[in-house]
Parts: C-alpha cells; sequence; structure tokens
C-alpha cells in the first residue's frame, strides 16, 4: 500500500459533507488540492478551514454545465502542474416515488451525476495518459449496486456510473491508470436535506437513516485507505454495506428486506 502523502487531488463536490472532509484530511496528509464545487464562497471557507491552505486551489465548476468542463482539467493542471488522482464527488439525491417524479429530474440527475463526471472524466484522461499515471476516484452509492424505493434516479445515475468506470479501468489498466469505485451508504451529511423532490424542489429535512449514519469524518477516513490500496470498489456504512452481498446471493431476500425496512 502506497502512501497517498504528497500527491496532487483534484475533489468535486468539496464544499460540503463527504467532500469538504476529504479536503480536511487530504490537506493534513501533506496533499496538495485543487477543490471544486459550485459555490465558490463555501470553497474558499473550506480552503481556510484547512491546516495548510496554502496548498489548497479554489476551481468553481458546475457539473451540470458541459461547455464550462471541457477546459476544468487545463485549469486544474495549471495549479501544480499535474494531476496525480481525481476524486468525483460531486452530485445530488433524489427522494420520490416514480410516479411523482417529472422526467426534467430524471434529466437533471442524470446530467450531473453522470454524464458531469464522465464529461470531466473524459477531459482528463488524456492528462493522465500522457504522463502514463493517475487514479480515477468515483464516488457512487450502495445504490450503484442495489437499489432503494424513492431513489429511482439517484439509483440510475449511479449505477451508470459502474458501467462506465468499470469499462475504463478494462481500456487504460495499460496506461498506468488505476480506478476506484467508492460506495458509501448511510453518511451524515446534508444529502437528503438537498434531495430534489419530484418536482424537482429540495425536500429541505433530514431523515433518520442519514442522521443515524457513521460521519462523514470515518467515511473519509475509509475512502483514503481504499484509494491508497487502489481498491476496485469500497463499501463504506454501517449494516447497509452488506447489501451488497445480498443481492449478489440472495437477490429475493434483499428485495424482502429493503421493502420491510423504514428507509425512504
Amino acid at each position: 500500500m502506497k502512501s497517498i502523502k504528497d500527491k496532487i487531488i483534484w475533489i468535486t463536490g468539496a464544499s460540503s459533507g463527504i467532500g469538504e472532509e476529504l479536503s480536511y484530511q487530504l490537506n493534513e496528509q501533506g496533499c496538495k488540492l485543487i477543490i471544486s464545487a459550485r459555490r465558490e464562497k463555501e470553497l474558499n471557507r473550506v480552503k481556510n478551514n484547512c491546516t495548510a491552505p496554502k496548498n489548497v486551489s479554489v476551481l468553481p465548476l458546475d457539473l451540470g454545465n458541459f461547455e464550462q468542463l471541457e477546459n476544468m482539467p487545463e485549469k486544474a493542471v495549471s495549479f501544480y502542474g499535474k494531476i496525480d488522482i481525481l476524486i468525483n464527488n460531486g452530485g445530488i439525491s433524489q427522494r420520490s416515488l416514480i410516479t411523482d417524479t417529472k422526467f426534467e429530474v430524471y434529466q437533471q440527475m442524470m446530467n450531473i451525476n453522470y454524464l458531469g463526471t464522465i464529461k470531466l472524466t473524459m477531459q482528463t484522461l488524456p492528462y493522465f495518459t500522457r504522463q502514463k499515471s493517475g487514479h480515477f476516484v468515483t464516488v457512487t452509492s450502495l445504490m450503484g449496486k442495489f437499489s432503494s424505493p424513492y431513489r429511482s434516479g439517484y439509483c440510475g445515475a449511479k449505477h451508470a456510473l459502474h458501467g462506465f468506470f468499470d469499462s475504463l479501468r478494462m481500456e487504460h489498466e495499460k496506461d498506468g491508470i488505476d480506478v476506484t469505485l467508492i460506495c458509501p451508504g448511510f453518511i451524515q451529511t446534508n444529502i437528503a436535506k438537498n434531495a430534489l423532490t419530484g418536482d424537482g424542489s429540495l425536500q429541505k429535512k433530514e431523515d433518520d437513516a442519514t442522521k443515524n449514519g457513521i460521519t462523514a469524518h470515518q467515511c473519509a477516513k475509509e475512502i483514503i485507505r481504499a484509494v491508497e490500496k487502489k481498491k476496485f470498489e469500497a463499501y463504506i456504512g454501517g449494516k447497509e454495506k452488506y447489501g451488497v452481498y445480498l443481492k449478489r446471493f440472495f437477490p429475493n431476500l434483499l428485495h424482502k428486506t429493503v421493502l420491510k425496512s423504514s428507509v425512504r
């Protein structure tokens, strides 16, 4: 296992939650960071809260703005001359039944959670290929391995990420490029409050499963450990992470277990 110390790491979705906590822990470990999200003010707050803010560069971006993403890797590389790791962490969630969800909400979920991440990855890939090294770390979800009610759009986008990045790993292993898929379960962040409802408005309220999940601090620690080990996939959370194995070996039991749960 190689230490992540001194790596140059680009993190999307760094203004809150898992991305914010990753920024703090990686900065403490001596990494140089490029932190991205839509809200520049929040990015500057995260930078100023880091142990060594001089090693943090702010690069605002919107994953839903595909045209803007085209020159983002060039800007990211300009800060320190290279990128060792891109952590694709930006995204949004959803809480609504399929029959109550507008098609436009599904479009937004795919544009931000899937297509925006793919666009940024494709623009970064030539840099990694030329330097014969690089590591794509993509934060998907346990919902990218199995599904639950009220999250159809979110699950669909997260499942799609697995399909794309598994292919990328196979195609570019020869170029020294690694791919790690991070699958968190319930983490104490604002993901539920910021989830889209069926009409596209924010849910604006917490749910018990998220509130009782593991801390973002613990999640970030486990992500860093998985990156250092260059794992293909890492499942992070409480007992919900065992749903991955139920899905594989006992899919009918998983179906019944999820339906009986109070998760919404």
